[in-house]
């Protein structure tokens, strides 16, 4: 049985006794990710291959679904209709996904906004250069998912220039369809990790948790602290992800809509829920709120991890969530 496309198998380090584990890595979504399953009905590497498979399959349909790279992505051709007379009809994936993004944009006061992503046109990561004020200014009305004509079935950019943009959830809603694939195949016991958003399918074989560090934001190998995961999901939105510096301040990728600038308040804010676009979404918008976090997040229920700019972490939630300990992953 030959590994996923594109994968590489491995036994994992650390597996329990009485059952195998094994790690299923490749690259999706311009991130490194993994796979891990156990084998606790002792099926063989084959089976386990097989499932790995069709949830890397999985994930690499969404990614090519929603790429706004692609120009035949149903993304790329409501970008391509802003501005014009004619709506954009949309299958039920697509519903789903825009529905999500509107709620969303309710629920965050407006941060939470598909239509930012075109603020990527003044900021470039890359050449490290920081927009004069008046770039700022051409761009911030083409922003607002309060001007999108959305009517659950078709979708019109009013704007030339508009665009919408999956990126905000993308990942998280592929590890969660991926955990979807690999629960239909049988499978019971493992994970799913998506450049750091987590699905957890089930506990190890032997029942114990899964134990997963949550990156330090100031250092690029090392963990500020870790969770224990049996089920859902974890997710995590920080400053390090990317960024550049000029005269001393950090510039980081994460952008206020209202303003057009990176947030500036908390270097990561990382959450646990049942399902990783929950996680992904709370742990954004909680990098948004700013100084109102901490209230907006109690407000949820939610709970996970803090840390802001001068590296003080709080955990949040559940008892200041009790599984959140000091530690790397295993």
């Amino acid at each position: 049985m030959r590994a996923p496309a594109s994968a590489h198998r491995k036994r994992a380090k650390g597996a329990p006794s009485k059952a195998h584990a094994y790690r299923f890595e490749f690259d999706a979504m311009s991130s490194v990710c993994e796979i891990r399953l156990d084998d606790a009905r002792g099926e063989g590497e084959p089976v386990l291959a097989l499932a790995a498979e069709q949830a890397i399959n999985e994930v690499r349909r969404i990614e090519v679904a929603f790429s706004r790279y692609r120009a035949d992505s149903i993304v790329s051709r409501i970008n391509a209709a802003a501005g014009g007379p004619d709506v954009v009809g949309v299958d039920d994936e697509t519903a789903s996904l825009l529905n999500f993004a509107a709620q969303l944009h309710a629920f965050s006061d407006g941060l939470f906004d598909i239509t930012s992503g075109v603020l990527r046109r003044v900021w470039d990561f890359k050449a490290k250069r920081v927009p004069d004020e008046a770039a700022l200014q051409q761009v911030l009305p083409l922003i607002g998912w309060s001007q999108v004509e959305w009517t659950g079935q078709t979708i019109r950019l009013p704007r030339a220039g508009m665009e919408v943009d999956f990126g905000g959830f993308g990942k998280e809603y592929a590890a969660d369809r991926a955990m979807a694939v690999l629960h239909a195949t049988g499978q019971r016991h493992g994970y799913v990790n998506l450049g750091g958003d987590i699905r957890v399918l089930g506990p190890r074989a032997d029942g114990s948790a899964w134990r997963f560090g949550i990156q330090h934001p100031r250092q690029d190998e090392g963990t500020i602290a870790s969770v224990e995961l049996r089920e859902g999901a974890l997710a995590t939105s920080g400053d390090y992800e990317r960024y550049f510096e000029h005269e001393g301040r950090r510039y980081c990728h994460i952008l206020d809509p209202h303003t057009g600038w990176p947030v500036t308040h908390w270097a990561s804010v990382s959450i646990t829920a049942p399902a990783c676009v929950a996680a992904g979404a709370l742990s954004t918008i909680g990098m948004l709120k700013g100084a109102s976090a901490l209230e907006f997040l109690a407000a949820q229920a939610a709970t996970g991890l803090v840390v802001d700019t001068s590296m003080r972490s709080t955990r949040i939630g559940a008892e200041q969530d009790r599984r959140i300990t000091p530690g790397e992953q295993e």
